[in-house]
């Protein structure tokens, strides 16, 4: 249970998050945030915060190169993602089909959701979400998309909306953007 939610803004991306740790009914407000950095990509994380913290931790990520970025992010990103959740004992794999779990990354100003199967998608919108506040979220980023706001701004109200309607998404909200990459 999360909502990630993540816009692009004159050649950045922004990436925030909430900070619920839900199992079944029981809610756990996690000190360890949902939305990082990790070299020159930013990242925010649903499905599991093992998975998160080995995205985080475990991940060296490859440098991104001039060029097809599309090429690069389907195939050697996501090699190095597979890898490194088969290594750190994550990735689970049915009927010779493998998967990890879903999340966005950004890089080079534009902003990809990985999924489960290891699906690289990049949406026509110049923002996403993932987790179970998504559809509330993109609501509320689609509504504010031509309004004059901070992307902080549109991401906490993407956020709140999520939060006001979902169960299982929970402030207080972590940010990270690639504008600030030193």
């Amino acid at each position: 249970m999360t909502c990630i939610v993540g816009v692009t803004h004159q050649g950045h991306v922004y990436l925030a998050g909430d900070s619920a740790g839900v199992a079944g009914w029981d809610l756990t407000v996690r000190a360890d945030t949902k939305v990082f950095r990790n070299g020159p990509y930013v990242m925010g994380f649903t499905s599991s915060f093992r998975m998160g913290q080995l995205l985080r931790y475990a991940l060296t990520p490859p440098e991104p190169v001039a060029g097809d970025l599309d090429r690069f992010m389907v195939t050697t990103f996501v090699d190095a993602v597979r890898d490194c959740l088969k290594a750190g004992g994550y990735a689970t794999k049915n009927n010779e089909a493998e998967s990890g779990g879903n999340f966005l990354v950004g890089v080079h100003g534009r902003l990809f959701e990985i999924m489960s199967d290891y699906q690289v998608g990049e949406p026509v919108d110049p923002y996403a979400a993932v987790g179970c506040g998504e559809q509330l979220a993109k609501g509320a980023l689609h509504a504010t998309e031509h309004l004059a706001m901070l992307p902080h701004e549109r991401l906490t109200l993407a956020l709140q909306a999520a939060e006001r309607h979902s169960a299982g998404v929970r402030g207080p909200y972590a940010y990270v953007t690639t504008a600030d990459r030193t």
